[in-house]
């Protein structure tokens, strides 16, 4: 099953941290985001393996877009 991990509020890409294929586990940062001065990082929320990463670093973002979306392993 496909779990998005979708933007919560609008931010700057800051850095992503994870690569297409890579394993993640929940609290696994997969993305660095800036916001009004700040770094928020988002964090994978299932174990699983990274099946497509919808950002780059210096995109501007919009609450509800995909920032990444991991397989879920059991």
């Amino acid at each position: 099953m496909s779990h998005v991990l979708g933007a919560e509020m609008v931010a700057t890409v800051h850095s992503v941290t994870v690569q297409v294929g890579d394993t993640v586990r929940p609290d696994t940062m997969v993305v660095l985001l800036e916001s009004m001065k700040m770094e928020i990082p988002v964090l994978a929320e299932v174990d699983g393996v990274v099946g497509e990463i919808a950002v780059s670093p210096g995109d501007t973002i919009q609450e509800g877009d995909t920032i990444a979306v991991i397989e879920e392993t059991p």
